[in-house]
């Protein structure tokens, strides 16, 4: 009598499937981020990002409260300030969008984490990530001293966790220098480690006000055909201090965290970012796709590795688990 391998004899039913499923998503696995502008009363949907919304400070309030009667403990800030100017003054300013964010929000819901997005790419006129020199180009170097400045500001006004998502070379262990030296050594560092130049942050440009005014964030983002590059980059990273490290974007970067996976012992974010979470729901939106897909797609950047996902599809996530 031959023998056959009845795989499907665990695929028969829910119950079975569930119990012997390797990869399982929980809420706990997530981070939602909330773009948070100037003004009062305003809760205006992004036109690119349909469920995803610009809050002021007085109405993002609402939204944190939904967040936790989800089971979403963890938020990642991004502002959006009333001006701009060369230096991306307002981003390191006491009384800028995301500090009097982080006051209010933790005023009200203390038990909420609050990780802030550490650059200045919404602040400066230019739109770059750091500071230009006379020939336009990013100063690397110079910049640090600014995103420390950021990073201090951010978790003197309450954040839990800093996140650098500029790319420049040594701003963790510049900015775990600057952290230390003020008395906030628990406070832990997600770095962007291999955050690529990528086509899929297009909605997130129209949702920070953040497109560079003139050339592109290619010489100092990832080039998306680079592999081993990422590696080092992450190496370095965690020999500067960081504490979580993260590959965006997810989607078309599986191979990344895998290999980050397999390479280093480490939790690893990934971020499903904002293009990926357009073309997900347009297709939805028109019939093309069902919602499951939206399950399907975050499991597979947990299977790949990733411990912490950061999602704008948190919420979905949330309705779909209970």
């Amino acid at each position: 009598m031959n023998i056959i391998n009845r795989t499907r004899r665990l695929r028969k039913n829910p119950t079975i499937r569930s119990m012997v499923r390797e990869t399982k998503l929980s809420i706990d696995d997530f981070i939602y981020p909330l773009f948070i502008v100037e003004g009062e009363n305003i809760k205006k949907e992004i036109s690119s990002m349909k469920g995803v919304y610009h809050f002021s400070v007085d109405m993002v309030l609402d939204e944190v409260k939904e967040l936790l009667e989800l089971g979403i403990k963890s938020i990642l800030l991004f502002g959006i300030p009333g001006s701009k100017d060369e230096i991306g003054s307002e981003a390191y300013s006491s009384q800028g969008i995301v500090q009097k964010a982080t006051r209010e929000i933790k005023k009200a819901f203390p038990e909420i984490y609050i990780i802030t997005d550490i650059c200045m790419c919404e602040y400066t006129s230019h739109g770059h990530c750091g500071i230009l020199t006379d020939k336009g180009e990013v100063d690397n170097d110079m910049t640090l001293t600014y995103l420390g400045k950021i990073a201090l500001s951010h978790v003197e006004a309450g954040a839990d966790m800093v996140a650098p998502s500029d790319m420049m070379d040594g701003r963790i262990g510049y900015i775990r220098k600057v952290l230390d030296e003020d008395g906030y050594e628990t406070i832990p560092i997600m770095s962007y480690s291999a955050k690529y130049s990528s086509a899929f942050y297009g909605p997130f440009r129209e949702a920070a006000d953040s497109a560079p005014a003139c050339g592109d964030r290619k010489a100092y983002q990832m080039d998306c055909a680079n592999s081993d590059e990422a590696m080092r980059e992450i190496m370095y990273d965690i020999e500067e201090g960081a504490d979580i490290v993260m590959v965006k974007p997810a989607l078309s970067y599986l191979d990344i965290i895998r290999r980050v996976n397999d390479n280093f012992n480490m939790p690893i974010a990934a971020y499903n970012v904002s293009g990926e979470y357009s073309m997900i729901k347009v297709a939805i939106e028109n019939g093309i796709l069902g919602e499951e897909v939206i399950m399907e797609v975050l499991t597979s950047i947990k299977r790949a590795g990733a411990d912490i996902i950061i999602s704008y599809f948190a919420k979905d996530v949330a309705k779909f688990l209970k």
